[in-house]
């Protein structure tokens, strides 16, 4: 019963030392791994490359390959390029195999009798990282070296879990153990057993992790390790599959490629393996595996299944579409805010600014269509104006409540920045949506009250729709291209919209009482530049939004306020300048 415990205790400190290693190098990496994957190309060798890169970096083909349904999902990756970054994915994954196997070092006797390299063994230099691991995530603030530390910390507990499942199966009698694992040389049943383990513990590290702790024993031999090591990269697939089942049937796609390369894999290796074996009778099969064997065959088993499914990667996809096939009339729906990827927070937050550029995009695109149907009206634009802000409403329903819940999840100081920073922006492109609509009502009220303003107003009111174009313009270019220097000219062409505003309005009254126009007129006028003013204020805040966040990693709006102040002759020269391109 205290061996159960024991090894239980290993394992639970095992996959705890790893989660939290592979949380903290996915959460350091941030959004960085979204710029590594964006970078995929029709080429699968680059696939592979990137996706072996990645999965070594945050220690989990799991995480990679659900991050890679989510992108199918979401149509940000076709399915062709998926296959090369899942078969990546698949050897990155042997990393911490090898990693784990330096447990093993000095553990025989030939490793003790050459002593030299008894200070590789983990035992060593493993309590130094613990201490530097430690001392980071106590005495450092929020930032990359507190990030570093917790990986150092969860490599640590990883090995000592390793250690620990070692120690635990040391005091199993070997014959014991021989006769329990004789069953697993039928390949059948060492493939079933490995895929049943690694289902249950939901990670083939952990799996083959128990298995190098087995063989300390020296009662595992290469014929048993062989089908159980083949079973366990089956059974990883199993956290890609849960998580597809809610995304679009490409994404369940993505997942299948996942399943299909490691069963044909297995099924073509197995066979090959068993029938050579049977008539050569390879002398290893019945040789005790150590630590790094057991390393070795789960690099080389991946390799190989590379090797063989690579040049026909083509016809894996085709195999995916004939087991998953299309609905007739059925359009699939891509969801960009795929929940799957808050697996990976810089790869979501990533995701959310993507969709908010677009959203943007909208936002600017409704409130140009709307001073066209101003300035000549036009019942098709106006109904496009409409259906824009509908869109940009339910981007930003979308966005506020994908941004919540992510900002649950631990990241890096930069990610949690952007998120605040775009909680801020959605609501000020949604409201600058509305006041397109507003111009639109309001140029409809001139067209059903046959209402016309002089040629003086006419003059003035095309003065400052020019001048809220620009400024839309602007803020969309500085928010999307994350331009601060754009986006610090922001807020002087606010202070000249606020200008213009009154001229306008000064020189209405001058209008009115020369009887050049009526009461109705300024209704019209007064709703126009409420609504140029308030689409300013909103293009301001962006801006103000965009400045902060980037130069001073703040939102309060303080420090830049404050910075304009302090330079108000730069700030009055700026203004001045764009008076005379917006003069009347």
């Amino acid at each position: 019963m205290n061996i159960v415990l024991s090894l239980l205790c290993g394992l639970a400190l095992f996959l705890y030392g790893m989660d939290v290693m592979g949380e903290s190098l996915k959460k350091s990496a941030g959004t960085r791994l979204k710029q590594i994957l964006e970078k995929m190309t029709s080429n699968p060798f680059k696939g592979f490359l990137l996706g072996l890169g990645v999965t070594a970096i945050i220690q989990s083909s799991s995480a990679t390959t659900v991050m890679v349904v989510g992108f199918v999902n979401s149509g940000t990756m076709t399915l062709l390029q998926s296959v090369g970054v899942i078969m990546g994915a698949n050897v990155g994954t042997a990393v911490t195999a090898w990693l784990t196997a330096m447990s093993g070092i000095g553990s025989d006797g030939v490793n003790e009798a050459l002593g030299i390299i008894e200070w590789l063994k983990p035992d060593s230099w493993m309590p130094i990282l613990a201490v530097i691991g430690i001392c980071l995530v106590m005495f450092s603030k929020r930032g990359k070296k507190k990030d570093i530390g917790a990986i150092l910390l969860g490599f640590s507990i990883l090995m000592v879990g390793m250690s620990m499942m070692s120690d635990s199966v040391k005091d199993i009698p070997e014959e014991s153990l021989k006769s329990i694992l004789t069953m697993f040389e039928n390949p059948i049943l060492g493939v079933l057993a490995g895929c049943l383990l690694t289902c249950i513990v939901q990670s083939s590290s952990a799996s083959i992790g128990i298995l190098q702790s087995l063989t300390v024993t020296g009662a595992v031999s290469y014929g048993m390790a062989i089908p159980l090591i083949m079973g366990q990269n089956i059974g990883t697939c199993i956290t890609a599959i849960l998580s597809s089942l809610g995304a679009s049937r490409n994404g369940k796609r993505a997942a299948c490629i996942h399943l299909f390369f490691n069963v044909i894999g297995v099924v073509v290796l197995l066979s090959v393996f068993s029938i050579f074996n049977a008539i050569f009778k390879f002398p290893f099969v019945a040789g005790a595996i150590d630590m790094w064997g057991i390393s070795l065959v789960h690099t080389v088993f991946k390799l190989m299944t590379v090797a063989l499914i690579f040049p026909f990667h083509k016809l894996l996809v085709t195999l995916t579409n004939l087991v998953i096939k299309d609905k007739k009339d059925e359009r699939e729906k891509t969801n960009l805010l795929d929940e799957r990827l808050f697996e990976t927070p810089g790869v979501a937050v990533g995701a959310a600014t993507s969709v908010t550029v677009a959203m943007a995009k909208i936002s600017a695109d409704a409130l140009k269509k709307s001073l066209e149907v101003f300035n000549s009206y036009d019942v098709k634009l106006a109904d496009e104006v409409r259906d824009l802000e509908s869109k940009a409403d339910t981007y930003e329903d979308l966005l506020g409540s994908y941004l919540v819940k992510l900002s649950s999840y631990d990241m890096n100081e930069q990610d949690s920045n952007q998120i605040t920073k775009l909680l801020h922006i959605i609501g000020d492109f949604e409201r600058i949506s509305d006041h397109a609509v507003n111009i639109v009502e309001s140029a409809e009220e001139m067209k059903d009250k046959k209402l016309d303003f002089s040629s003086e107003a006419k003059h003035q009111i095309s003065v400052m729709v020019k001048a809220i174009g620009d400024i839309v313009e602007m803020t969309y270019s500085a928010f999307a291209n994350n331009d601060v220097k754009l986006a610090e000219q922001i807020e002087p062409l606010e202070e000249v919209v606020d200008r213009l505003r009154d001229e306008i309005k000064r020189g209405h009254v001058i209008r009115l009482q020369k009887s050049e126009c009526d009461i109705e007129h300024g209704f019209v006028l007064s709703d126009l530049l409420n609504d140029f003013e308030r689409v300013s204020d909103h293009c301001s805040n962006v801006g103000s939004c965009v400045v902060e966040i980037s130069k001073y990693d703040d939102l309060s709006m303080h420090k830049y306020t404050d910075n304009v102040k302090a330079n108000r002759d730069v700030f009055e020269e700026t203004v001045n300048e764009y008076m005379k391109k917006y003069s009347f």
